[in-house]
């Protein structure tokens, strides 16, 4: 399983740096990092695979989970349409997508409402 993690943090030189330095403190990779931001906030998503024990480390850090949840990460060869691939696939099955990014390793990370329905239409068990 794979976990999608929000922080809400300061947009502020460090604050990444912080919130890495936490997580791997608790002994957890980090397989993906977005940050959206702008203005004096900025929201990270950061996938983990042991999402108490980050959520852990964080608090001890004094920085605080404000979503969690899990998702479905693909693993895919690095060639152009493999993105428009997936995505024609989950359209065709109706799957409303509200997440989606690059993680380490060619693998793409995907949300939706209905996990079940999205690993279907992808064709993954995780």
């Amino acid at each position: 399983m794979a976990f999608d993690l929000v922080i809400d943090v300061e947009n502020s030189p460090g604050a990444l740096a912080r919130v890495a330095a936490a997580i791997s403190d608790a002994g957890v990779n980090i397989a993906a990092a977005t940050c959206i931001g702008s203005g004096e906030r900025a929201e990270l998503h950061i996938l983990v695979p042991h999402a108490e024990a980050a959520r852990h480390s964080l608090a001890i850090s004094h920085l605080a989970v404000t979503r969690e949840r899990e998702v479905v990460v693909v693993d895919v060869e690095d060639r152009p349409g493999v993105l428009a691939d997936l995505t024609r696939r989950t359209a065709q099955a109706g799957i409303d997508l509200d997440l989606v990014y690059v993680a380490t390793r060619n693998r793409v990370v995907f949300g939706a409402a209905d996990l079940d329905a999205l690993r279907a239409a992808l064709g993954t068990m995780s």
